[in-house]
């Protein structure tokens, strides 16, 4: 039996993004996930996220993305309107077996979490090479 399998097995909503005071805020957090070529990339938005506060880590097929979106406290400052939304996030997503977790790498840029995943080697396609039998070249 041929199965075809994702390089995702599932995606779990966002915890909570940017939860203040157990209310949920106002927005979710995007996700695009694609292939280009021999590799899986997954962009996650986590605008307003200092890139230090950003913890990625692998644990056998389990990708998972920690992040804090803090609001800058000053003494003397009385707050009018406060819309934009603060706290933690976590992000799993279950990995297919036919990506490359050792060669994860992320990057954060204008906003946007960048994950990419290579395609395992084992799971690439390739060429078979068709031989033939002593018994075919005899008869040739």
């Amino acid at each position: 039996m041929l199965l075809r399998t994702a390089p995702f097995r599932g995606f779990d909503a966002f915890d909570q993004f940017f939860n203040t005071a157990g209310v949920r805020a106002g927005g979710t957090a995007p996700l695009d996930a694609y292939r280009d070529g021999d590799t899986f990339f997954v962009e996650i938005d986590l605008p307003g996220v200092d890139p230090a506060s950003i913890d990625a880590t692998v644990d056998g097929n389990v990708l998972t993305v920690k992040a804090e979106r803090k609001r800058a406290e000053r003494e003397g400052v009385r707050r009018i309107v406060t819309e934009r939304a603060t706290g933690a996030v976590t992000r799993r997503l279950i990995l297919g077996d036919a990506l490359d977790t050792d060669r994860l790498a992320a990057s954060y840029d204008a906003g946007v979490l960048t994950l990419s995943i290579p395609v395992a080697e084992k799971a690439r396609p390739r060429k078979i090479e068709i031989g033939t039998t002593q018994r075919e070249l005899a008869n040739a």
